[in-house]
């Protein structure tokens, strides 16, 4: 019988990373049953990624949907609960920092199915972010931990989890990106579409809830956006918890920025390739950023890719005020960072398959 994997995703970055693992998971003879938990439930921000990435559609859709930390994460702690006991899965795979990580791991960890957590090690040492909970509680209950980076791995091994629990990969969004880039390349139309071939931009996207759920903070960061389009194009593809957010404010902001749909892993390769400055709050794009080369202001006080930071690829900008936040894109343009590999060759899906296979007995 082969060895079952049961994966939890539920949000964008957790899809664009299933796609490299769970090739190679098959292709290691490793038996996949893919839970969605919903999360993430939006076409431009679900099914495309499916569909572009050729991961095959998942075997449950818990349909979960949006909803307060405790809600959405007592939900699906229910329904993962009810699918490993239909599954029997002899490991479960849970990726990121979401709380469809969470509530897969706490589901698995109480039935005592023994969990793979995917880009463990992360810390901001940030508290106050939810994300930071789930990664925390996810690591502690993991019993293979694959670590992105030499930090990550640090990191863990400093609050004492056992070295041999341990497992250096790599980062799957290297693996994903190397894998896509190409495609995206032949089949993304964006930048013709929003007439941006030969126009340098600024790509913004801004989600956390730090940055959305503080109207005053929104507000500073949509100024200094607008700050920055009088002299250089500002493209937003806007996010569906920051869109009703700004569906919600009575005073709508004013400015020059080009506020786009969601849009596909494609065309954002494509977006983040070409861009003259990346800034978000997004973790995975401060990744893409520095993948592609190009310079990121991170809007946040801390980040967990402290790697992009002490290159030069990236820097800190905390949101606190409209010409801070101009003057820190306006100052990126062009300023490049030492080039270094801290996040792997591109083979992470591979070792993890690997690891999976010794552990399954294969």
């Amino acid at each position: 019988m082969p060895f079952r994997i049961l994966t939890v995703v539920g949000a964008r970055p957790q899809f664009i990373k299933a796609a490299p693992v769970s090739a190679a998971l098959h292709q290691a003879g490793i038996s996949e049953y893919l839970v969605h938990t919903g999360q993430h439930y939006d076409r431009e921000m679900s099914e495309v990624f499916f569909e572009e990435l050729d991961i095959r559609p998942p075997d449950l859709n818990l349909g979960i949907g949006s909803g307060t930390h405790g809600a959405q994460t007592g939900a699906m702690l229910s329904a993962l609960e009810q699918a490993m006991l239909a599954q029997r899965p002899h490991a479960v795979l849970v990726y990121g920092d979401t709380n469809s990580t969470l509530a897969g791991t706490l589901a698995a960890a109480k039935l005592q199915i023994p969990v793979a957590h995917v880009e463990a090690g992360l810390r901001s040492f940030n508290r106050t972010m939810p994300e930071e909970i789930n990664r925390i509680v996810a690591d502690a209950l993991s019993h293979w931990l694959f670590v992105p980076s030499d930090v990550a791995r640090d990191n863990l091994l400093r609050e004492g989890v056992p070295a041999e629990r341990i497992h250096w990969t790599g980062d799957v969004m290297y693996d994903a990106l190397l894998q896509f880039r190409q495609r995206a390349s032949e089949r993304s139309i964006i930048l013709q579409r929003l007439n941006l071939i030969g126009q340098p931009y600024v790509l913004a996207t801004i989600h956390r809830p730090a940055n959305t759920d503080d109207h005053a903070r929104l507000m500073t960061i949509l100024a200094g956006l607008a700050l920055v389009a009088r002299e250089l194009r500002v493209v937003l593809p806007l996010h569906p918890r920051t869109r009703a957010r700004l569906d919600g404010m009575s005073a709508k902001p004013a400015g020059l920025v080009e506020i786009i749909e969601p849009v596909g892993f494609l065309d954002m390769i494509q977006l983040e390739a070409s861009a003259e400055v990346i800034t978000t709050d997004s973790g995975g794009v401060q990744k893409e950023a520095f993948f592609h080369g190009v310079p990121c202001v991170t809007l946040r006080e801390e980040t967990e890719w402290v790697e992009t930071v002490a290159l030069g690829w990236n820097r800190l900008c905390p949101p606190t005020g409209a010409e801070t936040i101009a003057a820190a894109i306006l100052a990126a343009r062009g300023v490049l960072g030492k080039p270094a590999h801290p996040y792997g060759d591109g083979r992470a899906a591979c070792r993890i398959a690997k690891v999976i296979l010794s552990v399954g007995g294969l």
